[in-house]
C-alpha cells in the first residue's frame, strides 16, 4: 500500500486528490496540508512514501518545503503538482529532491501512475518537460554553468559523506546523527549517484582531493 500525503492550499483540489487517490486498491491518502510548512510537519510525522506537492503556497513554497522533506526523511518521494508546465521550475524541482512533475490539467490520466512510478523509485515528467530539460541541460553546458556535484549535496549529506570516508560504519554514522542505519545507507546511496563513485575508496580519494578531511588528520 503506497501511503500518500497531499499538499495543497486549495480545499476542493486536495478533496478531489482524495477521491480519485481512495478508489485505488494499492494506495491511500494518510493526510493532508494546506501550506508547505504543515506539509514538512506532518511528512515528519506521518513519513508517508509519497508525497503530492503544490509549488505556490502560502507560508513556504513546494520547492523548499520538498527540500527540507527530502533532507530529513529520504525514503519519501516528493511529486510535484502545478498549474503550468514551467520550464524555469523543471531544474529547481530536480535539484530540490522532487522525483517528478504533474501538470494539474493531466491529473486524471497521470497522477496515479506518477506515484506508482516515483514509489517504486523511478521518475515521472510530463512528455514535453523531457525536451525542455535537455535543451535547459545543453544550454548550461554550453555556458560552464553546470556545477561541482558536491556543491549539489544537502548539508545531512555532507555530514554523512564525511563521516563514511572516514571510515565509520552506518550504524555509527547513525548514532552521531541521530538517524537508522538504513536512513543513512539511503543516504550514502544518493551521495554516490550524485557524485558517480562506485566504493568507499572513491569517497576518500574525492574526500581528500577537495580537503574535506583536513581536519581530522
Amino acid at each position: 500500500m503506497i501511503r500518500v500525503l497531499l499538499v495543497d492550499d486549495h480545499q476542493v483540489v486536495r478533496l478531489g486528490l482524495r477521491a480519485l487517490i481512495d478508489l485505488e486498491e494499492d494506495m491511500t491518502v494518510v493526510g493532508e496540508a494546506e501550506d508547505g510548512l504543515k506539509g514538512v510537519e506532518q511528512a515528519l510525522d506521518l513519513r508517508p512514501d509519497v508525497v503530492v506537492m503544490d509549488i505556490s503556497m502560502p507560508n513556504m513554497d513546494g520547492m523548499e518545503a520538498t527540500r527540507r522533506i527530502r533532507q530529513e526523511l529520504p525514503e519519501t518521494t516528493v511529486l510535484i503538482l502545478t498549474v503550468h508546465a514551467q520550464e524555469k521550475y523543471l531544474f529547481p524541482v530536480l535539484k530540490a529532491g522532487g522525483a517528478g512533475y504533474v501538470l494539474k490539467s493531466t491529473v486524471d490520466t497521470e497522477l496515479l501512475d506518477a506515484i506508482r512510478t516515483v514509489a517504486a523509485g523511478g521518475a515521472f515528467l510530463y512528455p514535453s518537460a523531457t525536451r525542455l530539460l535537455l535543451e535547459d541541460y545543453t544550454s548550461m553546458i554550453r555556458s560552464g554553468a553546470d556545477e561541482d556535484g558536491y556543491e549539489t549535496l544537502s548539508e545531512r549529506e555532507r555530514e554523512v559523506f564525511k563521516l563514511a570516508a572516514l571510515g565509520h560504519t552506518a550504524a555509527e554514522i547513525g548514532d552521531q546523527l541521530s538517524l537508522s542505519p538504513k536512513t543513512v545507507e539511503t543516504y550514502r546511496t544518493r551521495i554516490m549517484q550524485k557524485l558517480g563513485m562506485h566504493s568507499r575508496a572513491d569517497l576518500v580519494k574525492y574526500a581528500l582531493s577537495r580537503g574535506l578531511l583536513n581536519e581530522y588528520v
